[in-house]
């Protein structure tokens, strides 16, 4: 199995329906929860990204150079920028309610659940033993949940 073909055909289909999403003006909140869970997404993230360091971005699952990253986001979750999109999107989806927003959010979050597995199979092959472990320790997604 090519974890990094399955890696980028689910970027490739969040994108997709992020690009609907923005195209039929469903990506934004319109009141203060949505907003505010959009705005907390959006700070995990940039948390999460800062935390990781300044490593490049991949299309496709591919450790980076250096240490597993377990602190700041990390600690909380395996995924925090993953979380932060599903965050993100779901609170759009709960706001603009209808079959398209709702295909779209099962659309990303496919794509996000696609490469989540893609990395996690990369990772336990890259770091062993110590990525086991983290991940008996933290959940993947929502913390003490899953």
């Amino acid at each position: 199995m090519n974890w990094k073909t399955f890696s980028v055909a689910g970027f490739i289909l969040a994108v997709a329906a992020l690009l609907v999403l923005a195209y039929t003006d469903r990506v934004w909140g319109t009141g203060p929860i949505s907003i505010g869970l959009q705005v907390a997404a959006a700070l995990f993230m940039v948390w999460a990204r800062f935390t990781f360091g300044m490593r490049s971005f991949h299309a496709a699952a591919n450790p980076t150079e250096g240490q597993l990253v377990t602190h700041g986001p990390y600690a909380i979750v395996r995924n925090p920028i993953y979380t932060a999109v599903l965050l993100f999107t779901w609170a759009t989806v709960a706001v603009h309610f209808d079959l398209v927003s709702l295909a779209c959010g099962l659309a990303i979050t496919a794509g996000m659940l696609v490469r989540m597995v893609a990395e996690e199979h990369e990772l336990r092959a890259h770091f062993g033993a110590p990525y086991a472990e983290y991940c008996r320790r933290v959940k993947r997604l929502v913390p003490f949940v899953i």
